[in-house]
């Protein structure tokens, strides 16, 4: 007689999943973090963007739609008579885009880039009321 045994799919999904290193590999490329918080008349925004400088650090508002991208260019810091070991820190483009629940007055959002920290205030855009018509 054939051995018969039982295979639950979830087993290997949470296997995988529980199991899964934190630590990063090579060629993995680092999210970026945020909170967003809401506000009556505003979405708030917090970035982790660390060892960045804010002129590499992009905001693209469409509507609800945010995008931040934030690019790190590796720097050659190898001085005659040093030879790299190890090099561990991510250098290239990061980038996260997310939907907010209202369109966003990209007129009125600003930013602030404090400690690696990007902070977004994106006022929320006043919603327009249906208008119907009235047919002659």
């Amino acid at each position: 007689m054939a051995n018969v045994t039982r295979y639950d799919p979830f087993d290997d999904f949470f296997r995988g999943f529980l199991v899964r290193p934190v630590e990063m590999g090579q060629g993995d490329v680092p999210s970026v973090k945020i909170d967003v918080k809401e506000q009556e008349k505003a979405y708030l925004v917090h970035a982790e963007l660390p060892g960045m400088k804010k002129e590499d650090i992009h905001v693209n508002i469409d509507g609800p739609m945010v995008s931040i991208t934030a690019e790190r260019k590796q720097e050659k810091e190898v001085k005659e008579g040093e030879r790299v070991l190890r090099t561990e820190r991510y250098f290239g483009k990061v980038s996260r885009s997310f939907q907010l629940g209202q369109d966003v007055d990209d007129e009125k959002a600003s930013a602030k880039f404090t400690d690696g920290v990007l902070e977004l205030t994106l006022p929320k855009k006043a919603a327009t009321q249906a208008k119907r018509l009235t047919i002659d």
